[in-house]
């Protein structure tokens, strides 16, 4: 079985207010006791705001550069994701979809190149 990650992508600045939120937090915990359930949930986690990233870049010599938040400016940041096993790109999709529909924001699902998670 391949591994994907299925990262959820949030509009930056837009914090949901917990009216809206918890309804959907509900549902995303149905849909992992469902992926669990299928054998398809490995791992998932969501983030903190952009603005507690620290970013590390190699410099000469072995030393690192740190900076805060996010390498790039951008209109959207990645707040959450999944990582899930399915038989083939078109099972990971279906998992997908079902984040995307109950989020109501995009989704990417990439394949994993290789794998240290069980």
């Amino acid at each position: 079985m391949t591994q994907y990650l299925i990262s959820l992508y949030q509009p930056d600045g837009v914090v949901p207010p917990p009216e809206f939120l918890e309804p959907v937090m509900q549902k995303l915990g149905g849909l992992q006791e469902e992926m669990t359930s299928a054998g398809a949930w490995v791992f998932s986690g969501g983030l903190h705001q952009p603005d507690t990233a620290t970013v590390v870049r190699p410099q000469e010599g072995g030393a690192a550069l740190l900076t805060d938040g996010p390498y790039v400016e951008a209109k959207e940041h990645v707040g959450g994701f999944w990582v899930v096993r399915a038989d083939d790109l078109d099972g990971g999709l279906r998992w997908a979809r079902k984040v995307s529909d109950i989020t109501g924001l995009p989704v990417e699902i990439r394949p994993f190149a290789f794998s240290t998670l069980p």
